[in-house]
């Protein structure tokens, strides 16, 4: 159990000590959560900070049960889940718009960090099924990482098993075989506000110019 996302970021950056200020690695978190926790493993370890921006697409009328997942890219990762192809186009679009508006309030106009040629570690504040996770993976694939280090404070062991084989390394605190939610191992889990994600981008010498 963590006390909060900060605490569980220091935890996760005990493990990722090797990496630190190691000029060839970056830090990148998944909004909105994962940035709280990437923020101080990127102060811990005196790294780079910067975000990978993915959204679920949920299913409908369940936006907490995911049919997909999308990246900065408009790239989609499709889960095992059933939806017609005019729901998704719809979704697509929906997602995509809102990807643009968080790219720009996240970053305030500054530069996407280079992750071509890095060791990109990806961190979230926990992972239950993945489905994000894995596009954001994709993404850094895509724009040539040299390796992609998943990190979390918990995950759930399946989701570990599953996702071992699309990293180069996975690094968690945690890996519980019963996992209901990421919130049940945190006993301060508020949502992060869109704010809080710019203001943690903003800190002078953690994200690109």
């Amino acid at each position: 159990m963590f006390l909060d996302r900060a605490e569980a970021g220091r935890q996760l950056a005990q493990r990722l000590a090797r990496f630190t200020s190691d000029p060839s690695a970056i830090v990148l978190g998944i909004p909105r959560g994962g940035v709280v926790v990437a923020a101080e493993v990127a102060r811990e370890l005196h790294l780079p900070l910067d975000v990978v921006v993915v959204r679920k697409i949920g299913a409908p009328g369940n936006p907490e049960y995911a049919v997909g997942a999308m990246d900065e890219d408009g790239r989609v990762v499709r889960s095992g889940v059933h939806a017609s192809e005019e729901y998704l186009a719809r979704a697509v679009a929906e997602n995509r718009a809102e990807i643009e508006r968080r790219v720009r309030e996240y970053r305030g106009g500054r530069s996407e960090l280079p992750v071509r040629g890095k060791v990109a570690l990806l961190v979230d504040d926990g992972i239950a099924t993945g489905l994000t996770a894995l596009a954001a993976i994709g993404y850094l694939r895509a724009h040539e990482a040299a390796r992609v280090v998943l990190a979390t404070p918990v995950i759930a062991r399946t989701s570990a098993e599953e996702l071992a084989g699309d990293v180069d390394e996975l690094v968690a605190v945690s890996k519980p075989a019963t996992f209901y939610a990421v919130g049940q191992f945190y006993d301060r889990f508020d949502q992060t506000s869109d704010d809080e994600v710019r203001k943690l981008l903003a800190v002078p010498g953690r994200t690109g110019m």
